[in-house]
């Protein structure tokens, strides 16, 4: 990893690296953020520990391997919602993401998908394998399950998601108020942004840009799609050719024998 203080560096530590065929990967530099990181170690949907890596000297990398120092830090929910967020988007239950503390919030640098623990458990002297071991008992004896597969006991119910576009009369409703359950709908979660709202009460109100997973019948869900989302490509129905085509295949063969062609009436 190499710092360049300008882009007329930049440009000249590319060129080098591609002269030498090597990849090359450009990252913002985060000023305010100099020499220091966040490592929150997310398992199952929280974070179960996190600590902030500080550089020494005049190394700009805080890894604790280069001589960074950690210590144990307490992340308010916006790094929380974050870091998990970011493993929930790769699929990871267990996780260890790296952030940066920006003036903005933070941001995201790295996930790593097999995080060591030496370092977050000897910051923090939290048992962080201890909580693994845990999250993975707890799937073992609570198995998730196949939710569509479950729920479609009947023909025409199963399970879908309906979108709130701009401009949808439900905007501004209530999900008592929106006549889903006089439909034999039932909301099951609710996401908005980056947030997820299971079994949502009647009095939340719904936004445009929420995504509804509901259980119901299917054909009343798929009427609620707007048309122009739902409507289908229709594919083109090509003519048969007329008949006889033996002369015409022959022709263009170009064979001495004429090729038999099959009578559609055969």
């Amino acid at each position: 990893m190499l710092l360049a203080n300008s882009t007329s560096t930049a440009a000249g530590i590319i060129e080098l690296l591609q002269s030498q065929k090597q990849s090359v990967l450009i990252q913002k530099f985060v000023k305010e953020s100099k020499g220091r990181d966040i490592r929150a170690f997310v398992v199952g949907d929280r974070v179960v520990g996190a600590m902030r890596r500080i550089a020494q000297g005049q190394e700009f990398r805080s890894n604790v391997h280069r001589g960074g120092i950690a210590e144990p830090v307490s992340l308010d929910d916006l790094y929380q919602e974050t870091a998990v967020r970011a493993a929930q988007i790769l699929g990871l239950r267990v996780a260890g993401v790296d952030l940066l503390e920006g003036k903005d919030g933070p941001l995201i640098m790295e996930v790593n998908s097999s995080p060591g623990l030496e370092g977050i458990e000897g910051s923090t002297q939290l048992d962080i394998a201890g909580s693994i071991v845990d999250y993975i008992a707890s799937q073992v004896n609570f198995p998730e399950i196949d939710l569509r597969q479950r729920l479609t006991v009947s023909r025409g119910y199963g399970v879908a998601e309906i979108h709130i576009p701009e401009g949808s009369d439900y905007i501004g409703k209530t999900i008592g108020d929106s006549g889903l359950r006089e439909k034999d709908i039932v909301v099951l979660t609710l996401h908005r942004d980056t947030k997820v709202i299971p079994n949502p009460r009647p009095q939340r109100e719904l936004a445009a840009g929420d995504r509804m997973l509901c259980f119901g019948k299917l054909e009343l869900m798929r009427e609620m799609t707007p048309a122009k989302v739902r409507r289908k490509r229709r594919p083109a129905v090509k003519g048969l050719p007329e008949l006889p085509v033996a002369e015409k295949v022959f022709k263009e063969s170009g064979s001495a024998e004429p090729v038999a062609v099959p009578s559609l009436d055969n």
